[in-house]
């Protein structure tokens, strides 16, 4: 994959910042925990475009990522009482989108279900940020491009496909990935450049 297709974070005062969020987290926890409904529908729309599109990039599906996003905050408003704040909100948030996507997978495989496995040029649009709208022909190239992608990232196993969503596509850093994923910062590094190199060889096969 290209660099470009890295989301690059990018931050003024980072220790600020991180104190800053730390405590509207511990807010937004409290609120959580006494069960007020106001503090969910924030962290919902807080969060959940980043969760839908972390789902869609792990199943391929958008109707199962669908599905999914809604098990998921139906997750965290179960178990909010039983987070034990070693990481940030968000973070855990991530791992139980991981656990439930992981889970998700195992299901259609043994159902014998899912889109993912298929190549469609047409299958992924691509949606600009603000500006002049594409061509016709630039907005069908993105097109192709993305879904090319995604069909590489469905043939990787699951695990390598959260490292891949995570870095590649969502832009986390190590420490957050490691956190998500409860894996040696090592072990991250290495199972990644196997996936980015798997990656590499599949979408050089769709090369005309």
């Amino acid at each position: 994959m290209s660099p470009g297709g890295v989301l690059e974070i990018g931050q003024d005062g980072p220790a600020a910042e991180a104190s800053d969020s730390r405590r509207e987290d511990a807010a937004l926890l409290a609120r959580l925990r006494q069960g007020d409904s106001d503090a969910f529908e924030q962290l919902v729309r807080t969060h959940q475009d980043r969760v839908y599109d972390f789902c869609v990039r792990m199943v391929g599906d958008r109707e199962e990522a669908h599905d999914l996003v809604q098990e998921i905050f139906v997750s965290v408003h179960q178990n909010v009482r039983r987070f034990r704040e070693d990481a940030r909100l968000s973070t855990w948030l991530f791992r139980i989108t991981k656990n439930h996507c992981i889970n998700r997978l195992k299901y259609l495989k043994r159902r014998g279900r899912g889109r993912s496995e298929e190549y469609d040029e047409t299958s992924d649009a691509w949606v600009d940020g603000p500006g002049a709208p594409p061509t016709p022909d630039a907005a069908l190239e993105s097109a192709r491009e993305r879904a090319r992608v995604q069909w590489a990232i469905s043939q990787l196993d699951p695990d390598a496909r959260v490292l891949v969503a995570l870095r590649d596509i969502e832009g986390l850093s190590y420490d957050e990935i490691v956190d998500i994923t409860e894996l040696p910062e090592g072990t991250v590094k290495s199972r990644l450049h196997r996936a980015r190199e798997k990656l590499a060889n599949l979408l050089g096969r769709l090369e005309p």
